[in-house]
């Protein structure tokens, strides 16, 4: 079956390429793809998860986007003018990359492969949600799958992240300037936290989802340092948590709740609203809806879809900040 999707792509592309010559040849060389070599190596994961060595273009011209943390990163580096198509997303500062001059790719989750092959990346970025899809896109140019490490947290791994996408461009030194107040606002936050307690979740199709520090709002527990007491250590999260009762917060009892809002994340139609769900008369019992503790995180689809990101880590920074330290 692969050998047919790889004939059947490896066709398509030799007839877009007669019709049209590549991106990288026509377009105009920068001054750093002229002065710099034609590849570089970067670290990035494989389809099963893995770090491998990647050998990339250096200086890409055509770029394609199914991950909306790489299309931030980009954005932030000053070089998302050569983003020649993207998945959609309704993250509203990232809409200049929603119009008709940039190819629609399908979603975060699934790739439209005909379309992605149209338009003639150099390099194609992917997160974690498109791992599947990694050997066939692999198949049109090089993926540069990266994610978020919760074990080095949110900050790092942007950190890491972005040098790695700026190294394809030159553009390392740009990093540290982006990144600059990041740790002072982590610090101030900390410092808030230091000897509190919290239960970070999230509300999906009228249910409350305990999450831990392996994966979404990790950031909470990790690197902002709330103990978290919402989940037993060993136990899985990462993806969409674990269903918890009501009388299960009230048990708990922390000194913080912290809920992000997955239906209104992913625009589900007619899905409750995460305040109709948490305040019930179980949660307004608790010492943390009594002393105003119940956090709703303002930008829900920025938690779920866009951690990694420099202007999303901004974001989520700011959500905590309005809560805790305004």
């Amino acid at each position: 079956m692969k050998k047919v999707v790889s004939l059947a792509l490896g066709l398509a592309l030799t007839l877009s390429l007669a019709a049209c010559s590549s991106g990288t040849s026509s377009a105009p060389s920068s001054p750093a793809q002229s002065e710099g070599p034609s590849t570089v190596t970067i670290q990035a994961l494989n389809g099963a998860k893995e770090t491998v060595d990647l050998e990339v273009p250096y200086d890409p011209q055509r770029i394609a986007i199914l991950d909306m943390a790489c299309l931030d990163i980009l954005d932030a580096l000053g070089v998302g003018d050569r983003v020649v198509g993207t998945a959609d997303t309704s993250l509203d500062y990232l809409q200049d990359y929603i119009n008709d001059d940039i190819v629609n790719l399908g979603t975060i989750k699934e790739a439209d492969l005909e379309a992605v092959m149209a338009c003639e990346p150099d390099v194609i970025f992917i997160g974690g949600r498109l791992a599947s899809s990694y050997d066939a896109l692999s198949e049109i140019a090089p993926v540069v799958y990266l994610s978020t490490d919760t074990e080095l947290g949110v900050v790092e791994s942007v950190r890491q992240n972005a040098t790695t996408i700026a190294s394809m461009f030159g553009l390392e030194d740009k990093v540290d300037e982006l990144m600059s107040d990041f740790d002072a606002r982590i610090a101030a936050l900390a410092e808030f936290a230091a000897g509190k307690t919290a239960i970070v979740g999230m509300c999906t199709s009228g249910s409350f989802n305990v999450l831990g520090n392996d994966g979404r709002c990790s950031l909470i527990g990790v690197e902002v340092g709330f103990e978290n007491i919402g989940v037993d250590a060993n136990l899985d999260t990462s993806t969409h948590g674990n269903e918890a009762s009501f009388e299960f917060i009230v048990d708990k009892n922390p000194d913080y709740i912290f809920v992000m809002d997955r239906d209104a994340a992913i625009g589900t139609d007619g899905a409750q609203l995460a305040q109709d769900i948490m305040e019930n008369e179980l949660v307004m019992g608790t010492d943390a809806y009594q002393n105003g503790h119940l956090v709703y995180l303002a930008h829900p689809a920025v938690w779920y879809t866009a951690e990694g990101g420099i202007t999303a880590l901004d974001l989520m920074l700011q959500d905590l900040e309005s809560e805790l330290l305004g």
